[in-house]
């Protein structure tokens, strides 16, 4: 695979979040609903697409818990499958509780659907108290150490100085910037602000190419990878492939994240992967640096 330019996403491929953001998730419905979210329907609402927001997916894994208890008959495939089929992301979620639920029971789940809260939630035990104090401006609604200390490296130093000797390097994430630096602190990967993509950068969020496009023409880059590790990053780059035909994108899928094995290569595939790696350690490899 020929390219000059590598884009890399943090989560799941720089970074482990399965104890930190995914945990949040789960844990901030439990807190403020008393029902817990198991890690495969985290999975599912990722796969159903829009849901690169994490505090979005927290919403949607709510909305479904109030929904149920409402009277909606479907279970957590049903639901993504429902939010797949209606384009993905929270608002799709929200449309398909409307049309499941009768106005009364449908009323009722709104009244009770609080995202302010659970985002509070999330915040404080993603971040901690100290580090809410500091990005949130307030004080946090409880004590609790932060998740965030708890993200495992994915990727050897050796491997970012090998592509950073080769290609231009950039970094598009769903994270807040904020939350971005303390990553990329921690991986020890300096980038550029013009080289990033971050929560606070741009709206539309993934899979929207535009994004990734906006970083291939800084770059003046005419072969750009992008590698993720949920199939809207591998979604991203197909429509960036598809929107801009003066380059050609590359999706990359990593197996580090909530994909993996088999079953995990298999969907990458399915959504258009050029390329399924087991780690980013691989990526040298794949480029024909090694």
């Amino acid at each position: 695979m020929q390219v000059d330019a590598v884009v890399l996403d943090i989560d799941g491929v720089l970074v482990d979040v399965a104890d930190s953001y995914r945990r949040a998730i789960g844990e901030s419905v439990e807190r403020v609903y008393d029902e817990p979210v198991p890690t495969d329907a985290i999975q599912a609402f990722k796969d159903a697409s829009g849901f690169n927001n994490d505090w979005d997916v927290t919403y949607a894994a709510a909305l479904l818990v109030l929904a149920q208890r409402a009277g909606y008959e479907g279970d957590v495939e049903t639901f993504t499958d429902a939010i797949a089929d209606a384009g993905g992301g929270l608002a799709a979620a929200e449309s398909v509780v409307e049309q499941a639920l009768d106005g009364d029971a449908h009323d009722r789940v709104r009244t009770a659907w609080d995202t302010d809260r659970l985002r509070d939630v999330f915040q404080t035990l993603y971040l901690g108290s100290d580090l809410y104090r500091d990005l949130e401006g307030g004080d946090p609604p409880f004590d609790a150490p932060g998740y965030i200390h708890d993200e495992p490296i994915l990727v050897a130093g050796r491997t970012l100085e090998t592509l950073a000797a080769a290609y231009d390097l950039g970094v598009l994430t769903g994270r807040p910037a904020a939350e971005a630096d303390i990553a990329l602190d921690r991986v020890g990967f300096a980038v550029p602000d013009d080289h990033r993509f971050t929560m606070d950068d741009w709206d539309e969020g993934k899979p929207h190419p535009r994004a990734l496009v906006t970083l291939a023409e800084r770059f003046d880059a005419t072969r750009v990878a992008f590698v993720g590790d949920t199939l809207d990053d591998v979604r991203t780059a197909v429509r960036a492939d598809e929107t801009d035909p003066d380059r050609t994108y590359y999706g990359i899928g990593v197996l580090t994240g909530g994909l993996r094995g088999s079953d995990g290569r298999g969907k990458f595939v399915a959504a258009g992967a050029d390329a399924v790696v087991e780690t980013v350690d691989d990526l040298p490899a794949l480029f024909g640096d090694v």
